[in-house]
């Protein structure tokens, strides 16, 4: 299922490209309340962080940012 990238997860200029292929290509996840996190690399190799909802048979992308170190420890 191909996520739904809504416009608060460009706030930080990341591409839509490079969001999608972090998910894919996720090396870390990290889940609370409502927000799941994941960590993967963009197409040229660095890490960022996308944060996603699902809902219903949905997910959907909200975030998206250079990795914070928070998630890299």
């Amino acid at each position: 299922m191909k996520p739904v990238i809504l416009a608060s997860a460009r706030k930080h200029g990341i591409t839509d490209e490079d969001m999608l292929h972090a998910f894919r290509n996720a090396i870390l996840e990290s889940a609370d309340d409502d927000i799941t996190m994941v960590i993967g690399p963009n197409r040229h190799g660095n890490l960022i962080e996308v944060g996603l909802v699902r809902s219903n048979d949905n997910i959907l992308i909200i975030h998206a940012m250079q990795a914070r170190k928070k998630y890299l420890r």
